[in-house]
């Protein structure tokens, strides 16, 4: 830390660089987007090189660095609209419906690659799994708190996700206690409106089991998908489950609506050419999914998808149609 103070900015780094990961998927959950994230984590850092001086150790340096990046990021939310969700902006589509143009001026929620959660957290921080919990990292929380405004949002991810106190929350974000207390109740009454009602009962569930049946579910998946099996792909979807395409307005609620778009829009229309490769994404079971042209050699890169498994089948299905996160999920370039 002297030498740091002191100008040396090898020895900054050496301070800084083991909480990037940890900040990252912090900034994440502010911003809903890995790109926002990572601007963020480097403001944090320019603005922790400025301020170092003023860094006067009464609390720890991690401390420090997560009190920097959570106003970096209610500056930039400041500027940016809040990442959305499909179903939060339009009603579930018709039977039949062809899927719509995307829209330029909405910013979508993106999908977060488990490989970058799996890095543990520095030796002084908290164990891994609180970092990046499945419970603080799910699509449904992330999308539940982009509908929070923004300085409610910060209040819950320091109190509740990082176990702030209340005193701390609120010297980080210039706030009385009072008012800190105040913003966490409108917080968790704006959670509870959005996230699935059971959504306590199946995080209590068995951990072990519920992962041995996301798996299986994915596999079961990408099988039928590769097959072009719509009968067998919409058996492994609850009869309430949602397919949303993010970044198109479009969504399909129901067996048979997902089942005819399926049927009509991917396989007749687009035809057998499918390879899928298992992944992860928010702690939850996804894959990356490639499409080869009639006339094609190789499969190309086509979308992510992301899996909400509940109580034994999948309740929605979340296909990112955006190559560019391919790079992001260690997935090759083609096929």
């Amino acid at each position: 830390m002297k030498e740091a103070g002191e100008g040396d900015q090898v020895a900054f780094e050496q301070l800084t660089e083991p909480h990037r990961r940890e900040l990252n998927v912090h900034c994440y959950r502010m911003l809903g987007s890995i790109e926002d994230a990572e601007d963020a984590v480097q403001e944090t850092f320019l603005r922790a090189w400025a301020r170092l001086d003023t860094f006067a150790g009464r609390a720890s340096f991690r401390a420090w660095l997560y009190g920097i990046a959570t106003n970096a990021c209610l500056d930039m939310l400041r500027r940016r609209k809040s990442r959305l969700w499909p179903t939060d902006v339009a009603g579930p589509a018709d039977l039949g419906s062809e899927p719509t143009r995307p829209p330029t001026e909405v910013a979508w929620l993106q999908p977060y690659p488990d490989r970058l959660l799996a890095v543990p957290a520095p030796a002084e921080a908290e164990p891994e799994v609180a970092v990046a919990a499945k419970e603080t990292i799910e699509l449904a929380f992330l999308a539940a708190i982009q509908r929070l405004p923004a300085r409610q949002r910060a209040v819950l991810i320091l109190r509740d996700v990082l176990d702030w106190s209340a005193k701390d929350t609120a010297t980080t974000l210039e706030m009385t206690t009072a008012a800190v207390n105040s913003a966490l109740q409108r917080a968790h009454a704006g959670l509870a409106a959005h996230v699935p009602p059971d959504r306590d009962d199946w995080l209590a569930r068995d951990r072990v089991t519920a992962a041995a049946t996301e798996k299986a579910l994915l596999h079961r998946l990408v099988e039928a998908w590769e097959r072009t099996d719509t009968t067998a792909l919409v058996t492994l979807l609850r009869d309430d489950a949602r397919l949303v395409m993010p970044p198109r307005l479009t969504w399909f609620a129901g067996i048979e609506a997902i089942e005819h778009f399926f049927r009509t829009h991917v396989f007749d229309a687009r035809g057998r050419g499918w390879r899928l490769l298992p992944t992860w994404a928010n702690r939850q079971p996804a894959f990356a999914l490639y499409q080869r042209a009639a006339d094609a050699d190789e499969f190309q890169p086509f979308g992510i998808g992301v899996l909400t498994v509940d109580r034994g089948a999948i309740g929605e299905l979340a296909l990112f149609a955006d190559s560019s996160l391919f790079e992001r999920f260690g997935m090759p370039k083609s096929l």
